[in-house]
C-alpha cells in the first residue's frame, strides 16, 4: 500500500504565507464607510501604515493586480480552447520575473486584507497556545534502543529521541531543526537497517518531494560519508550492508520542480562507497512513466518492486535474494488491482490484495503456482474495508475501517478470528464514537506494541496491547488547553443526488441547537482511494469554540468502502464527486444545522479541486470557499512532475473526445465566468512539485476577472514550501490563523 500512498495527491496540511499582521490599532470603521485595498503598494508601507478594520465585507473596494493575457489557444479534437494566462505556467523560464512581480502583488493584497479583520491577531494567539503542548508518536523499538518522535508543543520540526528500553532516558537523536535555520527543511522518511546498527534519514527541503539521504550510526550519532542525491517517490529498504532506494535522472536545477518525472530506477548503495558506484538493480526504459518501489522482506530473503504508473493498481516482482545470482522474476505483471506483499515463509507471499475483493482480503501465494487462482484466502474479504495488515507474535493485526471509523481485529496465523483490540477504559469514549487508530508498531516476534488513536476532538494519544489477553492502556495522554468533553460527533448519513448513501462527520459543541444558524466549514477529499477518517481538528478548535460546526464529508472517489466506491467517482464519474459534496451541503441545511450564507468550504490537492468545481458549479450555495494547492487546469495536469499518475482517477484531455469533453465542462479554470463568486482564499506555495502552482495562479487570475461581486477573491502563495509536508509550525499557525480569520469573518461571525 506504500507504493500507492507515495505517489497520490495528498491531503496534508494546507501551505502557509509569513504574512505582516503587526499590532494593529482599533480604528473600526463606520457601516458607511468604504475601504480600498489594493495591492499598488510596496511590503514596506503595508507594514507601516495603520490599517482600518474591516467591519463589513460588503462596503468592501477591492482593486486587484493585473494580470496579463496571451493569446494562446489549443485544438482538442476540432475544438479550441483560449489559455490566456499559459505565461504563469512559465513553461520555459522566460516569465520568471514577471511571475515573481505578480505573486508579491497577489500576496501584499491578501495580507492587507486579513490584516483589517479585527480578530486575526487573537485567533493567531489562540491557536498558539492550543498549538502549545507535547506531540509524541507512539515508540518503536529498532535494534537496541527505542525510538518516538516528540515535538515540545511550538517547534517547527518534531525531534526523534533514543532511548534504552521504555524507561530509560531519552536522548535527541535527529533534529530536523538543524537541518536549516528558518525551519523548512525536514524529515521526508526514515529506516533502519535490520539490526539496528544505522539509520539512513532522507532530507527534504522547502516541502519538495525530492530527498537527500545520509546515513548514520545509531549508537555514537555519527554520520557517515554516505549521501544519496535525486531521489523520488522512494522507500529506502536495507539489505546486508547497504539499501535499496528509487531515483531519476539527475535534472536541471532551474525546472526540477516542474518538469514531468520519467524513467523511475532501483537502486542499491553499498556503505562506504559514492552513489556514482551504486549498483542499477532494474529500470524499464519502454515505460517511461513507470515507478518502482523496492523494499525487502523482514529476513531479507526476498527483494519485493512494487511497479506502476498511476495511483491505481501495481504489479508486484520479486527476486529470491537466497539464489546464486538472483533474477527479477514478475509474480503480477499488470495494474487492474492494489497489491502488498505483508510477509513471507519459505516460498509463500502473503499479499494484501483487491483483487477478486473489492475491500480487500489477505492471500497466501505460492510461488512455484502463482497464478491467482491458486491463491489461498487466510483472512477472507468482508463487507468492511481491510486497510492495513500487520504481523506480530504469529498473529494477524487487521486494521478495518466500518463506515470511515478504524477498529483493531486479530487473527491467528492461520486466519481463526482471535478477538478484537478494545480501547482503553480510561479514554472515556462510548461505542460508536469514530476514531481513527494509526501508527501500530512492534516487531514480528513481540507480542505487545503500540498505537495512537484520536478523533476529531480527541488529541492523539498513545496505547499499549498485549496480543496475549487483547488487553489496551493508555500509555501517553495529550496535556491540550482544551475541554474535551466539551465537544461531540456524530455520523450521519443523506442522499446524494442519484439517491446514493453517503456518510459524514458532523463534530459540534455541546448544546448546539438546529435552528439554521450555525456557521459551518464543510471538509471533503474524494479522490484516490484515499479515506477521510476522525483526526484531531486542531487547526479547528477556534471555530468550534465560537460554536462553528466542523463537517467532513466521505465522498465517492476515496477508499472509505473499498474499490466500487473509489471507482464510483473517477473518470466519467468524476462529477459523482462535486454532487456528494453540493448534497451534503444541502442536507446541512434542510436539516436545519445551518442556512446559505453560513457555509464554508474547504479542501486540499484533490480536495482542492472539489472545492473548485463546487465554486464554479454552485457559486449560489456557499458564502465561502478555500481550495488548497488544487488540481484546478483538468486539460493541462498531466503535462507537469508527476500529474500523468492522476490518468486513472481523472482521465486525461487527450486520450479521446469523450474524455476530453467531461473534463472541460468541469475544470475549474475553464469554467469561471462572470458572476458573483463567494469570498475564495486559494492557497498554494512556489515549492509545490506535487500539484504546480501554476493551477492555482491560473484559477484566481480568471477568478479575479469574472468576479462580479463584493467578496474578496485571494491567493495567498507560501514560499519556501511545498505540498503541505514538513510545514514549519510558525508557518502552519500563521496561515491558519488567517485562513480561520479570513473564513469567520466572511461567515459573519462578529467577535472573537
Amino acid at each position: 500500500m506504500a507504493f500507492q500512498a507515495i505517489i497520490k495527491p495528498l491531503t496534508l496540511i494546507v501551505p502557509i504565507l509569513l504574512v505582516c499582521t503587526a499590532c494593529l490599532q482599533d480604528t473600526k470603521t463606520t457601516d458607511s464607510e468604504v475601504i480600498n485595498l489594493s495591492s499598488n503598494s510596496n511590503t514596506d508601507s503595508i507594514n507601516s501604515m495603520e490599517p482600518k478594520y474591516i467591519k463589513d465585507p460588503s462596503k468592501l473596494a477591492i482593486t486587484y493586480p493585473k494580470t496579463q493575457t496571451v493569446q494562446q489557444e489549443d485544438d482538442y479534437f476540432g475544438t479550441k480552447v483560449k489559455d490566456p494566462y499559459r505565461w504563469l505556467e512559465d513553461e520555459d523560464g522566460k516569465q520568471t520575473e514577471a511571475i515573481t512581480e505578480w505573486i508579491d502583488q497577489q500576496n501584499q493584497l491578501t495580507s492587507r486584507y486579513v490584516s483589517a479583520i479585527p480578530y486575526r491577531q487573537a485567533i493567531f494567539d489562540r491557536l498558539k497556545e492550543l498549538w502549545d503542548y507535547a506531540k509524541y508518536s507512539a515508540p518503536f523499538k529498532e535494534g537496541d534502543f527505542y525510538y518516538f518522535y516528540k515535538n515540545d508543543g511550538l517547534q517547527n520540526q518534531s525531534i526523534i529521541y533514543q532511548q534504552k528500553g521504555l524507561k530509560g532516558k531519552p536522548k535527541v537523536f535527529i533534529d530536523p531543526n538543524s537541518f536549516s535555520k528558518d525551519g523548512t527543511s525536514s524529515l521526508g522518511g526514515l529506516s533502519f537497517s535490520k539490526d539496528g546498527k544505522y539509520v539512513a534519514y532522507a532530507i527534504s527541503a522547502s516541502g519538495s518531494d525530492w530527498r537527500t539521504v545520509k546515513v548514520m550510526e545509531t549508537a555514537t550519532g555519527k554520520v557517515l560519508s554516505d549521501k544519496v542525491d535525486w531521489i523520488r517517490y522512494s522507500g529506502i529498504s536495507w539489505y546486508k550492508d547497504g539499501f535499496y532506494y528509487s531515483r531519476y535522472d539527475k535534472t536541471e536545477t532551474e525546472n526540477k520542480y516542474t518538469v514531468s518525472n520519467q524513467f523511475h530506477q532501483v537502486y542499491y548503495h553499498k556503505l562506504g562507497t559514492s552513489q556514482e558506484a551504486d549498483l542499477n538493480v532494474y529500470n524499464d526504459h519502454s515505460a517511461p512513466n513507470r515507478r518502482f518501489y523496492a523494499y525487502t522482506t523482514e529476513d531479507e530473503n526476498y527483494l519485493i518492486l512494487s511497479t506502476g504508473e498511476t495511483t491505481s493498481g501495481n504489479g508486484i516482482y520479486y527476486q529470491n535474494m537466497k539464489e546464486q545470482n538472483p533474477l527479477v522474476r514478475k509474480l503480477i505483471d499488470n495494474f487492474d488491482n492494489d497489491h502488498s506483499v505483508i510477509d513471507n515463509e519459505d516460498k509463500i507471499l502473503y499479499i494484501l490484495t483487491n483483487h477478486s475483493a473489492p475491500n480487500y482480503r489477505l492471500v497466501a501465494v505460492d510461488l512455484e503456482k502463482p497464478e491467482p487462482r491458486y491463491w489461498k484466502n487466510i483472512i477472507p474479504e468482508t463487507e468492511h474495508v481491510l486497510k492495513s495488515v500487520k504481523i506480530m507474535n504469529n498473529r494477524w493485526i487487521c486494521s478495518y475501517l466500518e463506515h470511515a471509523s478504524s477498529k483493531l481485529k486479530v487473527f491467528s496465523k492461520t486466519g481463526k478470528f482471535e478477538g478484537s483490540l478494545k480501547l482503553p477504559i480510561e479514554l472515556k469514549v462510548g461505542q460508536g464514537v469514530p476514531v481513527t487508530i494509526g501508527g501500530v508498531s512492534g516487531k514480528k516476534t513481540d507480542n505487545k506494541g503500540f498505537f495512537t488513536i484520536s478523533s476529531y476532538a480527541i488529541p492523539p494519544t498513545i496505547c499499549t496491547f498485549n496480543l496475549n489477553d487483547l488487553s489496551t492502556s493508555i500509555w501517553k495522554n495529550s496535556e491540550l488547553k482544551f475541554n474535551v468533553s466539551d465537544y461531540k460527533t456524530d455520523q450521519i448519513t443523506y442522499k446524494s443526488k442519484d439517491g446514493t448513501d453517503v456518510r459524514m462527520f458532523v463534530t459540534y459543541k455541546n448544546g448546539m441547537k438546529r435552528n439554521g444558524k450555525n456557521p459551518v466549514l464543510l471538509y471533503g477529499y474524494g479522490g484516490f482511494n484515499t479515506s477521510l477518517t476522525p483526526g484531531f481538528a486542531l487547526s479547528y478548535l477556534p471555530f468550534l469554540e465560537k460554536g462553528g460546526i466542523y463537517v467532513v464529508a466521505n465522498l465517492r472517489g476515496g477508499g472509505e468502502y473499498g474499490k466500487k466506491w473509489h471507482k464510483a467517482g473517477t473518470k466519467l464519474q468524476k462529477q459523482n464527486v462535486f454532487d456528494d459534496f453540493i448534497a451534503a451541503a444541502e442536507h446541512l441545511i434542510k436539516e436545519e444545522y445551518t442556512s446559505k450564507g453560513k457555509i464554508a468550504i474547504q479542501g486540499g490537492s484533490n480536495g482542492g479541486l472539489l472545492v473548485a468545481a463546487c465554486l464554479t458549479q454552485r457559486p449560489d450555495l456557499f458564502q465561502v470557499a478555500m481550495p488548497a494547492v488544487g488540481v484546478l487546469d483538468m486539460l493541462r495536469y498531466h503535462k507537469f512532475t508527476i500529474g500523468h499518475a492522476w490518468a486513472t482517477d481523472y482521465g486525461t484531455s487527450e486520450e479521446s473526445k469523450e474524455m476530453f469533453e467531461y473534463l472541460y465542462n468541469y475544470s475549474p479554470v475553464h469554467n469561471t465566468k462572470p458572476q458573483n463568486y463567494p469570498a475564495t482564499l486559494v492557497t498554494t506555495a512556489d515549492h509545490d512539485d506535487r500539484v504546480v502552482p501554476a493551477h492555482s495562479y491560473k484559477f484566481i487570475a480568471a477568478l479575479q476577472a469574472a468576479q462580479t461581486g463584493r467578496p474578496a477573491v485571494l491567493i495567498r502563495i507560501d514560499k519556501k514550501a511545498g505540498h503541505g509536508a514538513g510545514k514549519p509550525t510558525d508557518m502552519r499557525i500563521q496561515e491558519s490563523a488567517d485562513k480561520l480569520a479570513f473564513m469567520m469573518f466572511n461567515l459573519g461571525i462578529q467577535e472573537f
